[in-house]
């Protein structure tokens, strides 16, 4: 068995991290740092509770530890991990600059221990039905892709997420998402113009992004809006054999919240009114979702542990995420197209 230690005990481990790890057959959940100590207690009463995730990292037995603190203090928490033996799984993104996470990837390489970062959603069940009708050639050449997370949160909530902090606001939160997406279905665009706003009466971090990768033979628009009230696009996706228009989120976050097992049947399968629309001039066709597995990502990492298997997300790839998202921010506040080949 793996012996893991998860930093954090906020919304990230508790729904996300925390159940996936439970349903890891090759992990044991042996440690946890947070500040909620009854908290912790009443839900794992037999785990060895830490005050500072530094005395976790630096005294608890164990040999992964899954980092889910604010984003601002990710390098320094793996570096520390890194520095000590343990093999680490980061919380996106990686960190809060593209310098940063070179050094994590260098340290990493020296030490010859596992760093990755939970890109979870190469696992949605919409992300993965793109990629099979893509793989199908069901769309011919992609020639324009859209993909949104927008939400309906009008109000500024007081949370670090929302402050103007490294790493803070939407872009860096969900557009690393949407910009890891792409970046597994197209490589690397030749250059990006963005805009990251904050719309928000009081908002003090980028709350709205629409963010252009331009590529050689096609457009990828990523999208994020506070004010979505729905129902809320996903992906557009045009072809010169056809496209696809699909609606609505992947359901596991919301099963997680409701307390069902990844290791339950239904987890992971979306209802079919959700279910997306291939078009092809005058015929339409619903396309099942295929099955979400955010399991599969842990499952990844206890197979690279145990058996030398590729890393789910490798560390490289998740620089790059972090190297567009710095060079986004910067095309937003100049207000021009800037090239990929500043960053990479």
């Amino acid at each position: 068995m793996i012996k893991v230690g998860v930093i954090g005990f906020g919304f990230s481990a508790t729904v996300f991290h925390l159940p996936l790890i439970d349903a890891t057959d090759s992990f044991e959940l042996v440690a946890i740092s947070s500040s909620q100590a009854a908290s912790v207690r009443d839900t794992f009463p037999n785990v060895q509770l830490f005050s500072s995730a530094d005395e976790l990292i630096q005294s608890a037995d164990v040999e992964l530890v899954v980092i889910t603190a604010p984003n601002d203090v990710h390098f320094s928490l793996a570096k520390l991990c890194l520095e000590q033996g343990k093999h680490v799984v980061l919380e996106k993104p990686m960190a809060t600059t593209g310098r940063e996470a070179d050094k994590l990837v260098r340290l990493a390489k020296d030490k010859k221990r596992i760093l990755s970062v939970f890109h979870n959603r190469r696992w949605d069940g919409d992300f993965l039905t793109v990629k099979t009708l893509i793989a199908n050639n069901q769309l011919g050449d992609i020639r324009f892709f859209e993909s949104h997370f927008d939400r309906f949160r009008p109000e500024v909530r007081e949370r670090w997420k929302e402050l103007p902090v490294p790493g803070g606001g939407v872009w860096f939160d969900l557009g690393a998402h949407l910009i890891d997406q792409a970046l597994t279905l197209f490589g690397l665009p030749q250059s990006l113009t963005a805009r990251c706003l904050a719309l928000r009466d009081n908002s003090k971090a980028t709350d709205y992004f629409h963010v252009m990768l331009h590529y050689p033979d096609k457009e990828v628009v990523l999208h994020s809006s506070p004010y979505a009230a729905g129902p809320n696009s996903r992906f557009h996706i045009q072809g010169n054999k056809g496209s696809y228009v699909k609606h609505g989120l992947d359901p596991q976050e919301s099963q997680l919240k409701d307390g069902i097992s990844p290791k339950d049947p239904c987890f992971g399968l979306e209802d079919e009114d959700s279910f997306g629309t291939l078009n092809h001039g005058s015929h339409r066709d619903s396309i099942e979702t295929e099955k979400g597995s955010y399991l599969s990502y842990y499952e990844g990492i206890a197979g690279a542990i145990e058996r030398g298997e590729p890393v789910p997300v490798d560390s490289e790839e998740a620089v790059r995420v972090i190297k567009i998202l710095e060079l986004a921010e910067k095309s937003s506040y100049a207000g021009k197209t800037l090239s990929l080949s500043e960053v990479l």
